[in-house]
């Protein structure tokens, strides 16, 4: 798809992640953005007017994905706002950092939220988008997966929740991409691997810099994911072949054959 002149929702864009890099790196592609976050208004109204600052329209909205009466306003809000919708990256999640070996720490209330948010989230959006791509006669759909959804990385994965969550977004995203064939609309992924940045330095705390060296050493092309790394990667699955759908494509260095 050419983005120029179109127009695109990115959930959890609020931080300084991959949310947030995506939405800019559209921006600079000539793409309109509605940049979804939950808590940080101040991080998403940046990073709109960073895009409108590129020549776009651009506008932050808070919508808990988890919510699907506050995924349908978020459609609306872009498609007021736009007049159309083309792309929705389904970027949003949520963990807690807890040792896969520790399951007594895991919750009921834990496993709502991180299925609620990662699961329901994408879902909730993506069937919200729907009518709206289908108006202008198709769309692409991506969604923030994690290598944690492949395989149980020991010590890699943030929870085991987390992980479970990542592999129902995987087949989630296989679905959707067949049932959303007949309206044109293509649905991918990405699946990053150990990502730097906010959200992993928050949840790791004065263990970060440590484990991303360990990380770093373990990994075949010796780097972590870098949030503008999994941004190129889902625009790039917007912007290329028209043929791919259905996929998850791995953002990870090697991790996945180390």
């Amino acid at each position: 798809m050419d983005v120029e002149g179109k127009a695109a929702i990115i959930t959890g864009a609020g931080t300084e992640g991959i949310g947030r890099a995506t939405a800019l790196r559209l921006a600079r592609l000539g793409c309109s953005v509605l940049v979804n976050y939950s808590r940080s208004k101040e991080g998403a109204e940046k990073t709109a007017a960073e895009a409108q600052a590129l020549g776009v329209k651009a506008l932050a909205f808070q919508a808990d994905v988890a919510d699907d009466a506050a995924c349908c306003a978020m459609v609306k809000q872009a498609t007021d706002a736009f007049g159309r919708l083309d792309i929705l990256v389904n970027n949003a999640g949520t963990t807690s950092y807890i040792n896969q070996a520790e399951l007594d720490k895991v919750t009921d209330e834990l496993w709502d939220r991180i299925l609620g948010v990662n699961v329901k989230g994408p879902f909730f959006a993506s069937r919200a988008a729907k009518p709206a791509m289908e108006a202008v006669g198709g769309g692409e759909i991506v969604v923030t997966s994690s290598v944690a959804g492949f395989a149980s990385l020991a010590g890699g994965a943030s929870s085991i929740p987390y992980s479970a969550s990542k592999a129902a977004v995987n087949n989630l995203v296989a679905t959707l991409a067949r049932v959303l064939a007949a309206s044109n609309i293509r649905v991918n992924a990405v699946a990053p691997g150990w990502v730097a940045g906010s959200w992993t330095r928050g949840g790791l705390g004065d263990g970060y810099e440590t484990v991303r060296k360990i990380v770093e050493q373990k990994t075949p092309l010796h780097r972590v994911v870098e949030p503008d790394d999994a941004a190129e990667a889902i625009v790039s699955l917007i912007t290329g072949s028209d043929l791919v759908t259905g996929h998850v494509l791995p953002v990870e260095g090697g991790m996945l054959i180390a």
